[in-house]
């Protein structure tokens, strides 16, 4: 029987990594006291098997040192989402989701890249992750189910403006080159009928393209319903997340904060804890980028790291707080930095105002600070 050394509870716990792919998944486990992990290939989406691999390395190892020993695993965050993180933990094993763009891979033109090697870089990223090497890679905060289904409906808002935006300019198209302009599709979509146009040079629209844009009219129309139905359940629906709920209702106090960024800032962002300012602009990506090597010292800008949705909702944000919060002390800054400044130089500069206002509205929502100066709806 193999002897395993007396050592911490670290190296007496068992650390697999798996690398998913949707047709087959690649499990490997280190066992203490072993050099090499041990790998095992399995069916995409078999968690039977799985468990059975995993459960036959932890009783293995249980009857060596008398005890069930801690099991951890962890997984690239992708396609397969939290559910297998969410499985394990109700087995009993702890479930780790690695940020993919965290680990450090190989910088070589063309570097050899199998799934043996990637599911090895994960086990060892992991082992040094829990010896404490928090820099090594970063983990994904793994929501509830609850918090994760919230987000639901601004993501499919923001997915459907977007269509909405491509049959709108896809209608503005097919009319324009007919010579007909300045129709505002958004007020007129249930009114406008192909049959009634005229088009540049007098004539009636052609039969298939004014079919074709009758079919374009009715799927924006279908469309505009869909939003309608999805804002109003984005803001009424009853939610268990007692605490993501009242951080919304608060950030709709501050002028300027509407139902959408209200929703898409306290289901993204602040249902996480941070501990200080610099964590929530590094996960909204707002962080500088400094490059200081030799006698080369710049900045490189932003990261653009962390949640790219709430980083474009966030810069939306500083926008309409300069608009509807002109006595503000953000507001006065942003001013007097951009005073007599190119375009250009502003929207370089909206970039800082919107992480000094990530960082005052973290603060308004954690500690009840209200952003100096700033004016509070009626709502």
């Amino acid at each position: 029987m193999t002897q395993f050394p007396a050592s911490t509870s670290n190296e007496q716990s068992i650390h697999a990594a798996l690398e998913l792919s949707k047709s087959s998944w690649l499990l490997a486990i280190q066992l203490p006291g072993r050099d090499n992990p041990s790998l095992h290939p399995i069916k995409g989406g078999d968690t039977d098997s799985l468990m059975v691999k995993l459960d036959a390395a932890r009783d293995r190892i249980a009857k060596v040192i008398g005890r069930a020993p801690k099991m951890t695993l962890c997984y690239e965050a992708g396609y397969d989402g939290f559910w297998l993180a969410r499985l394990l933990e109700q087995r009993g094993i702890e479930c780790l989701v690695m940020e993919p763009a965290s680990l450090q891979v190989n910088r070589r033109a063309r570097r050899v890249k199998t799934d043996r090697i990637d599911v090895e870089s994960i086990l060892h990223a992991l082992i040094a992750w829990c010896r404490g090497e928090r820099h090594v890679c970063s983990m994904v905060v793994i929501p509830s189910v609850e918090e994760e289904d919230l987000r639901r409906s601004h993501r499919e808002r923001d997915r459907l403006v977007r269509e909405r935006t491509a049959h709108i300019n896809r209608i503005k198209g097919l009319l324009f080159g007919q010579g007909i302009r300045g129709i505002n599709l958004k007020s007129r979509s249930k009114s406008l009928k192909p049959a009634d146009l005229i088009t540049g040079d007098g004539r009636a629209l052609p039969e298939r393209l004014g079919r074709e844009v009758a079919r374009e009219i009715e799927r924006l129309a279908q469309l505009q319903a869909q939003l309608v139905e999805i804002e109003r359940e984005r803001d009424s629906a009853p939610t268990p997340c007692v605490a993501s709920e009242r951080k919304r209702h608060e950030l709709l106090r501050l002028k300027g904060i509407g139902p959408s960024f209200a929703a898409i800032l306290a289901r993204e962002v602040d249902y996480r804890h941070f501990g200080n300012r610099r964590q929530v602009a590094s996960y909204l990506g707002l962080a500088p980028s400094a490059y200081d090597s030799g006698e080369g010292r710049r900045s490189q800008g932003i990261s653009k790291a962390g949640n790219s949705l709430a980083r474009y909702v966030m810069i939306q944000a500083a926008w309409l707080w300069i608009r509807h919060q002109p006595r503000s002390a953000l507001t006065l800054w942003f001013q007097r930095r951009t005073e007599g400044q190119t375009g250009r130089m502003r929207c370089v500069m909206i970039v800082a105002l919107a992480r000094k206002l990530a960082i005052a509205l973290w603060r308004y929502l954690e500690h009840g600070l209200i952003p100096e100066g700033a004016i509070l709806s009626a709502r």
